[in-house]
C-alpha cells in the first residue's frame, strides 16, 4: 500500500500533490479514498474537495485510464464515497459534469454528526469487492459509521434500475435483516436504506460504513480486539476481496 498525503497549504504544494497523485495512479491497481475526515474535513465537506481533485484534468484522465485500460478498482469510504457519487464514478462508472438528476449525499436527517455501529446486509455480490467469504456471508454485518452527510438522495425509478442491475451493494437493516428507513437503524435516512453502491461493472465501490475499523489479523481478517462491547459479525473484509481480484 502506498499512502499519499495530499498537501494543499499553498499553490506550490497543491501542484506537487497533483503531480505525485498522477504519477502513482499510473502504476496503481487500486485507488482507495479513505474516510475519517480525510482531507482535513475541508470546509463545506471534504467529499467536495476530493471530488474537485478527481475532476482535475490530469487526475481524471489517470483515473479513467486505471478503470478502462488497466481494469483497476476504485474504493471510496465515507468522505471517499461522497467524492465518488459527486463525480459520477458511482453509480455511472465515469466522471461526469454535475447535473440535477444525479444521486447525491446530503446531511443526515437527524441534523448532526452520527457515530455508532449499524447493521447492514449484502444486496448484490456481482462486484469484485464482494468476492471474499467474509463479505458474501448470509448474516448481517456490524459496521461502524461516522458522518454528518450520509443520506443518499436518488430518483425512485433510477434506484429501481440500480437494484435491478445489481449496483446496490449494501443496505441498512434491522437485526432480522429487513431494510429500514428510520433512525437509528438507518442512521442518516438514506432513501431505500442504501448504504453502498457500485458502478455498472462493480469495479467502483462507494459505501458509508467504515469496514477498515473492524479489520484485524484473525480468521478472514476479523479482530477480537476492536469494538469488543458489541457482539455480532463485524468482519466484512472488502479489502481482501479487492486484492484477490488481481490474484
Amino acid at each position: 500500500t502506498k499512502i499519499l498525503v495530499f498537501l494543499n497549504k499553498d499553490g506550490k504544494m497543491l501542484e506537487s500533490s497533483l503531480n505525485e497523485l498522477q504519477k502513482e495512479l499510473g502504476t496503481a491497481q487500486i485507488l482507495a479514498l479513505s474516510g475519517g475526515f480525510s482531507a482535513g474535513d475541508e470546509p463545506d465537506g471534504s467529499g467536495k474537495f476530493i471530488a474537485n481533485v478527481l475532476r482535475e484534468n490530469r487526475i481524471a484522465q489517470a483515473v479513467i485510464s486505471l478503470l478502462e485500460e488497466r481494469n483497476g478498482l476504485v474504493l471510496g469510504i465515507c468522505n471517499g464515497f461522497q467524492a465518488l457519487i459527486k463525480t459520477g464514478l458511482v453509480p455511472y462508472g465515469k466522471i461526469l459534469a454535475p447535473s440535477e438528476d444525479m444521486p447525491t449525499l446530503t446531511f443526515n436527517r437527524i441534523g448532526r454528526h452520527i457515530s455508532r455501529v449499524v447493521n447492514t446486509r449484502m444486496v448484490s455480490a456481482i462486484s469484485p469487492w464482494a468476492q471474499h467469504q467474509s463479505v458474501v456471508q448470509s448474516q448481517t454485518h456490524l459496521v461502524p459509521i461516522s458522518h454528518g452527510e450520509g443520506r443518499i438522495i436518488i430518483d425512485k425509478d433510477f434506484a429501481k434500475k440500480l437494484f435491478e442491475n445489481g449496483q446496490i451493494f449494501t443496505q441498512y437493516v434491522d437485526e432480522n435483516g429487513n431494510p429500514v428507513m428510520t433512525e437509528p437503524t438507518n442512521p442518516n435516512g438514506s432513501m431505500f436504506a442504501i448504504e453502498g453502491m457500485t458502478s455498472p461493472d462493480g469495479r467502483v465501490l462507494g459505501k458509508m460504513g467504515h469496514n477498515e475499523r473492524t479489520i484485524g489479523t484473525e480468521h478472514l481478517g476479523a479482530s477480537n480486539e476492536l469494538i469488543k462491547n458489541i457482539q455480532g459479525n463485524k468482519c466484512q473484509n472488502i479489502f481482501a476481496a479487492g486484492v484477490r481480484y488481481f490474484d
